[in-house]
């Protein structure tokens, strides 16, 4: 397994990670996931992908260092993906373990993401992982 953190303009960014982004994602096009790459990056969106020992990507994680009031600083995951070729094979595991690393380094304080209420799967993966549920996360549709 080999672990990427792909710089903005990489061409990585479409043509390996957003296959696997898309498995998550299901509305994410090109164009829209180049849309969000041009906003996001400003906003310190970055992307890590996981490629296997064919070199084929089987993992993506979208995410951000983030200054708040709460945890003063953490690392936010806003996307954590196994291909469904590689699940149950360390692929999660191991990119969870890159971005803990990240956020050592950068002295943050947690890594969080939030987790979709029906992906019971997931969440038996984060609990394994040694993560707690700690808050609710409300969203009121603006659209």
């Amino acid at each position: 397994m080999k672990i990427i953190d792909l710089e903005p303009g990489d061409p990585r960014l479409i043509e390996d990670l957003l296959p696997v982004l898309r498995e998550l994602r299901l509305h994410l096009t090109e164009e829209l996931f180049l849309t969000i790459l041009a906003e996001g990056q400003g906003q310190g969106l970055r992307f890590t992908a996981v490629y296997d020992e064919a070199g084929v990507c089987v993992g993506a994680a979208g995410w951000r260092l983030v200054a708040n009031t709460h945890l003063v600083r953490k690392l936010y995951v806003d996307d954590l993906v196994t291909s469904s070729t590689a699940r149950s094979g360390g692929v999660g595991h191991a990119l969870l373990a890159h971005l803990e690393e990240h956020a050592r380094a950068a002295g943050c304080a947690a890594l969080t993401l939030d987790s979709g209420t029906q992906r019971s799967d997931a969440h038996r993966f984060y609990f394994r992982e040694r993560m707690a549920v700690t808050a609710f996360s409300f969203e009121k549709p603006l659209v």
